[in-house]
């Protein structure tokens, strides 16, 4: 841990943002060294030291970890950050170091939409998966027997919110371990692991990057020997990050704080603003205060995400008010600072409606950006 960062407890999130990770200052040195590029090391004798082949570690990638453990895990350390090739493969190394044949997984059933696909491959390993929705603490119906227990929440796309403490007591009383996917909130809106979690778990390709220009995950946990399993099946299946994107990475972290702020602060306007129309119905966003999850998330969150959610009456509207919007990009993924939205039900691996609309609100003006949401709408009327 760096200097800047030893008193992280009592430093705030837009300063340890600008200052996570970064190396102790040297004369004449760059304040953050660019990628290192390399696939093996100067090794003579023998192997010690922290870096000898291009697949196990990267001094790029130590700084990227470093910096994103003083997020997830301020003033602590006692916990370990690594980083992946996607959010998939971070989610993966989990599952796949941490289970074997014979154990039992609980999952999300409104979860990430590539879930189902992981389940059929641990199905093919002997693991038995359960699932069951996130609102409502309903994975605790189904936790007994479980080895580890997989938490989405906020929940992609619908929103839901469970309550993390309840969760893992009743998980960790059972002897099982809790893995929490924080892709949408961001270290900023949430802290796992602070929460009790064995693992924090998430995509940086979305808002902890937010420019949408790499691909990135990582995995952060309070476990030794459970994190030593992770690294290990990140070396057997080579699932690493390159050195630019990892250097790209700790770059758009410094700007972290402002871009949450902004893009949390806008979520709430537009989904107030949406509240007001009658063509809406199923809008989800934590931060509303009418909003099913909002009491929940109030307890344990401390920023509610840059996703607003909302369903409109059929798909043919949903694709004109898309066509119509322009100042946000009909794209998938979220956390950019370019709003994007999209009809979630394009994909068919979601429960939703056809004329569900997952919004992922940026950087831009709010007035900007909700006077363009309700021009469509208008414009996407019948």
């Amino acid at each position: 841990m760096s200097d800047a960062t030893k008193d992280a407890d009592h430093t705030g999130d837009g300063t340890r943002a600008v200052r996570a990770g970064l190396p102790e200052a040297v004369k004449h040195e760059p304040t953050l060294p660019g990628p290192v590029f390399a696939a093996h090391f100067h090794l003579p004798g023998e192997v010690t030291g922290p870096y000898s082949y291009g697949r196990d570690d990267n001094p790029t990638w130590t700084l990227l970890e470093r910096a994103i453990g003083e997020l997830e895990a301020p003033g602590r350390d006692d916990v370990e950050t690594l980083v992946f090739a996607s959010g998939m493969a971070a989610i993966s190394a989990v599952l796949f170091s941490q289970l074997r044949a014979g154990d039992v997984v609980v999952l999300p059933s409104d979860g990430y939409q590539v879930l189902p696909l992981v389940r059929t491959q641990l199905e093919a390993y002997g693991i038995e998966v359960r699932t069951a929705p996130t609102g409502g603490d309903a994975q605790l119906e189904v936790l007994d027997g479980a080895r580890l227990l997989w938490i989405e929440s906020p929940s992609n796309p619908g929103l839901d919110v469970c309550d993390i403490r309840r969760l893992v007591e009743a998980a960790h009383a059972r002897g099982a371990l809790v893995a929490v996917d924080n892709t949408l909130a961001t270290p900023l809106g949430q802290r796992p692991l602070e929460l009790g979690a064995d693992f924090s778990v998430a995509s940086g390709t979305k808002q902890l990057t937010g420019h949408g220009d790499l691909l990135l995950g990582y995995v952060t946990g309070r476990d030794a020997d459970a994190m030593a399993a992770v690294r290990r099946w990140r070396k057997i299946v080579g699932a690493i990050s390159g050195p630019m994107e990892a250097w790209l990475a700790h770059r758009s972290i410094a700007t972290l704080q402002l871009r949450v702020e902004r893009q949390n602060a806008t979520a709430l306007a537009v989904a107030e603003a949406l509240r007001q129309r009658p063509e809406v119905s199923g809008l989800r966003y934590p931060g509303l205060p009418d909003d099913p999850s909002h009491k929940v998330a109030s307890q344990q969150m401390r920023r509610y995400g840059c996703v607003v959610s909302f369903t409109l009456p059929t798909r043919a509207r949903a694709e004109r008010f898309l066509a119509a919007l322009r100042l946000v990009e009909d794209a998938t993924s979220f956390g950019g600072v370019r709003s994007t939205a999209e009809r979630r039900g394009r994909w068919g691996g979601d429960a939703v409606a056809e004329g569900f609309i997952r919004m992922s609100v940026g950087a831009e003006d709010p007035e900007d950006l909700v006077a363009d949401v309700l021009r469509a709408l208008d414009e996407s009327a019948e």
